[in-house]
């Protein structure tokens, strides 16, 4: 075979395929032929004139991200950097708009942010920055729209994800915040500590009320028997001096017992004068006295009848041996 014509084979083969192209999902291709634009090709299998038409452009019709940090100051002239992401994408209808009329659409972006930020956090303080930075984020979309349409490009949505002021500022603002939350927690310590202390009042005030009670209440019971006890006493022929006497020399001798109870209890009588000792062991010596008086006149007491069952019983208060039983 003639390989002239098996080389003029091989360039019609070569020619012949390169007539056909495919173009991605969520692409478009430009068309032009001999430099002019001729048409806009979609997704799929696509058909050209060899040599005369050729490829010009590929435009990504997804959605694509631009993030733009911006330094600027505020109203109250602290210097902050903003991160504003910038998500937007080609119309699909404007292809040619965006292709043709806007070489660089980033650094036009770019721009546009700029602009819009810079004319906007001037006119705030620092904490409403933070406060509305979706204001700020919804000023830059509107710009950027009225613009970037007109270039066939839609802007889906604008954010301020950062804003970071000066180290210096942000220390400051942290102790700000700190020194807050502490006089808050001070506050509330305070509250708590004024809370235990009146609760522990009333608690001591109700304790002592029912102490004082309680006090009142075992005065009252030992007076009540002392009453009783001075009127049996009186009722058997004891006035009542000898009765208080003889009630004194009980209370006496039942203490002596309860400290001689206790192996470990000591106890110390200091008079304080030498009469106040004499005058001790005289009450002492009269209480003695005062006792077996008392016994004496007890002794004395006359018989007295008593029925038991329709039986009389002479019996002496003093004689503990068994009464003798008259019929």
């Amino acid at each position: 075979m003639d390989p002239i014509l098996i080389i003029v084979l091989v360039l019609g083969l070569f020619i012949f395929l390169s007539s056909f192209f495919t173009v991605k999902q969520q692409t478009s291709i430009i068309i032009e032929r001999f430099g002019k634009f001729l048409n806009v090709r979609s997704s799929g299998l696509q058909l050209k004139i060899p040599l005369i038409d050729r490829i010009a452009g590929r435009v990504n019709l997804k959605i694509q991200q631009l993030d733009v940090i911006i330094e600027t100051k505020t109203k109250d002239n602290v210097f902050i950097k903003m991160k504003v992401s910038v998500q937007f994408n080609v119309i699909q209808d404007k292809v040619y708009e965006a292709f043709y009329k806007l070489e660089y659409p980033h650094d036009q972006i770019t721009a546009y942010v700029f602009d819009v930020v810079r004319a906007e956090v001037p006119k705030l303080i620092l904490d409403d920055v933070f406060e509305r930075k979706d204001d700020i984020a919804i000023g830059v979309k509107r710009e950027l729209n009225e613009a970037m349409t007109f270039y066939g490009y839609d802007i889906i949505n604008t954010l301020v994800t950062d804003i970071d002021p000066d180290i210096q500022v942000k220390n400051a603002m942290n102790r700000i915040n700190a020194a807050d939350r502490e006089k808050t927690a001070a506050t509330f310590e305070s509250e708590a500590q004024r809370i235990r202390i009146v609760a522990k009042a009333k608690a001591e005030a109700e304790s002592k009320k029912l102490q004082g009670q309680g006090i009142a209440d075992q005065r009252r019971e030992i007076a009540r028997g002392l009453v009783e006890s001075v009127e049996v006493l009186n009722q058997v022929g004891i006035n009542s001096q000898e009765a208080s006497a003889l009630i004194v020399i009980t209370q006496h001798y039942d203490t002596l017992q309860a400290i001689g109870a206790d192996t470990n209890s000591n106890l110390i009588l200091l008079p304080n004068s030498p009469q106040a000792a004499s005058d001790m062991l005289n009450n002492m010596v009269t209480s003695f006295s005062a006792s077996n008086i008392i016994g004496e006149q007890m002794k004395k007491q006359p018989k007295r009848v008593k029925k038991i069952d329709n039986t009389a019983v002479d019996f002496n208060p003093s004689d503990t041996s068994n009464p003798e039983i008259q019929s």
